[in-house]
């Protein structure tokens, strides 16, 4: 018997397996997973349903993360559809005994043309479907995963339409409730949150000037985010019984309380139609890639939206998930491959929520030291540039900050 064309076939499906790799969710952070790696040289399986083009939401994105777009070719269409932002402010309206200054950080103060753009979620789920549509190296499987087995050398996935895919790696950009990561074994620490987000988009009468507020209440950030034209979009963070009361009012009256909660600042307000709430928690997996799976996006962290951090920090995982993938070729989903992976996003992700968290439960807290702490940082921070110009580098670049200022030391 002839073995040559038995184990040439043999070879050819092992490559074929080396190649490919699973990435389970079709949100924004899976859709950009899939054209990462497909720019890389591996053949996608990407599982999920077709993309949700109805999320009225708005994605603030800063440079690193726009420039990645840039390269997977999807910037272009999405950039006159969005907003610069070129300035972002922080007002103290908790009414508080102590307070807070107001401290602004400009783009310009750091060479910068703006920070980023925020964009409606709809052109960005839509321009990120159509472009993987295009991707010939992206095979869609609009099916649901029913179950995973993680073998020694594989990751299966069984869809609900009866087919099963393999890979050496699966990428689980599924969301906060990942399937994929609680098939590794991989344990969350979870903690919610007495809040909930109201979302919503509203014009205003007067130009908001490419300038981002967020207003520190009780409750949480109150944040106003430009939108092209006299709008911006809306991130209220409240009780979750109070959010309900919000939503429940009519268009006129819940334009009033914004307009008085931002204090007037543009002019008279209007909401649009499409309000949305969200629960808040906290959600942070013990290690980030086991068993064949590599966590990315809500699957990685989970916190409460302040500072435009979520989906800029869920591309920083796929640009250092890609990165390692490329060093392992012959086998990017191994246990070498993924300890380096875990390795890499680990001081960034506990960084980002380690400090959002704790900032959100500063502005929760009724005691004085914690209010004493989070008036006088932004004091300093508002007080002495370099430092802020360090705090804005390092929230758009990780390491740039030090870079900046090792830099100006050999100077």
């Amino acid at each position: 018997m002839d073995t040559e064309p038995f184990l040439m076939s043999n070879l050819a499906q092992s490559q074929e397996l080396d190649q490919r790799v699973i990435v389970a969710g079709t949100g924004p952070v899976g859709l950009i997973a899939a054209l990462a790696f497909a720019d890389a040289g591996f053949r996608v399986s990407l599982i999920g349903p077709a993309a949700n083009i109805q999320d009225g939401r708005t994605t603030a994105l800063m440079n690193p993360a726009l420039a990645m777009l840039d390269r997977l070719g999807v910037l272009k269409p999405l950039a006159h559809k969005a907003a610069p932002l070129k300035v972002m402010r922080i007002v103290d309206a908790t009414g508080r005994l102590i307070r807070s200054p107001v401290v602004t950080f400009r783009a310009s103060e750091i060479d910068e043309h703006r920070f980023g753009l925020n964009m409606p979620n709809t052109v960005l789920n839509q321009t990120l479907a159509d472009t993987v549509a295009a991707q010939p190296a992206i095979e869609w499987r609009k099916s649901l995963v029913s179950s995973w087995r993680l073998e020694a050398d594989r990751a299966i996935a069984a869809l609900s339409d009866g087919h099963e895919v393999e890979s050496r790696l699966a990428v689980a950009a599924d969301g906060r409730l990942s399937q994929a990561r609680q098939a590794a074994g991989i344990a969350v620490s979870t903690r919610p949150y007495p809040q909930a987000a109201l979302v919503l988009n509203f014009t205003h009468t007067s130009d908001h000037a490419f300038t981002s507020t967020e207003f520190h209440t009780e409750t949480g950030p109150f944040t106003q985010v430009p939108l092209p034209g006299k709008r911006s979009s809306l991130v209220w963070v409240v009780k979750p019984e109070t959010a309900q009361e919000l939503t429940a009012l009519d268009n006129e009256t819940l334009s009033m309380r914004i307009e008085k909660k931002m204090q007037s600042m543009l002019g008279r307000v209007t909401v649009e139609s499409g309000r949305q709430i969200y629960p808040l928690s906290a959600a942070t997996p013990w290690r980030f890639a086991h068993n064949r799976v590599a966590l990315v996006g809500e699957a990685a962290h989970v916190f409460p939206p302040i500072g435009a951090q979520g989906l800029n920090l869920g591309i920083r995982d796929i640009d250092d998930l890609i990165g390692v993938a490329q060093q392992n070729r012959a086998d990017p989903g191994s246990a070498n491959a993924l300890a380096a992976y875990d390795f890499k996003r680990r001081p960034d992700i506990l960084a980002r929520s380690s400090a959002v968290n704790l900032l959100n439960m500063t502005l929760l807290s009724d005691m004085l030291p914690a209010q004493m702490a989070r008036s006088a940082g932004l004091d300093v921070l508002r007080a002495f540039a370099p430092l802020r110009a360090f705090f804005m580098r390092e929230g758009l670049r990780p390491g740039s900050g030090f870079s900046a200022v090792t830099g100006a030391l050999r100077k």
